[in-house]
């Protein structure tokens, strides 16, 4: 009988080195804590400090993953302060209830969709051990979508 398990596949002539994936589960909580952040708040902050100071100990392909969650905590704080602003200059104003109401839930629609597609984006290119293209990006890290494989 062989030694090997039936699960391994590999040749022995296949070179057995594994890619540098240090980080890759810290980044793979991180989105998780970004994804429970819709019924807990407090996980997004948390998420992003881990992120944050772990992204010294981490490969290069897994630092854009950090990099892009870092970011996607701070641009979805910095909008919703501006409509926070926006919706008590409204009530300052005197506008009608409705409107500042379809404001907090247009952001907060939004906001929920930008992150979902964030968060689905960088999970499906860690697991694939893929980099974010451009981490520095507004919307999804430079990913195009499409409905073809």
């Amino acid at each position: 009988m062989s030694s090997t398990s039936f699960l391994d596949t590999r040749t022995t002539d296949e070179p057995k080195t594994a890619a540098d994936t240090r980080g890759k589960g810290v980044a793979a909580t991180v989105y998780v804590l970004y994804l429970g952040s819709v019924m807990t708040v407090v996980t997004g902050p948390l998420g992003m400090l881990i992120a944050l100071f772990c992204r010294r100990n981490s490969a290069d392909w897994v630092n854009s993953h950090l990099l892009f969650q870092v970011r996607t905590f701070w641009l979805g704080a910095l909008a919703a302060a501006v409509v926070l602003a926006a919706w008590h200059l409204l009530g300052w104003l005197g506008a009608p209830s409705w409107i500042s109401w379809t404001l907090g839930y247009g952001f907060f629609t939004a906001c929920l969709g930008w992150t979902m597609g964030r968060c689905g984006v960088g999970i499906n290119r860690l697991m694939n051990n893929r980099a974010i293209d451009a981490p520095r990006s507004l919307l999804f890290g430079g990913a195009t979508v499409s409905l073809e494989d």
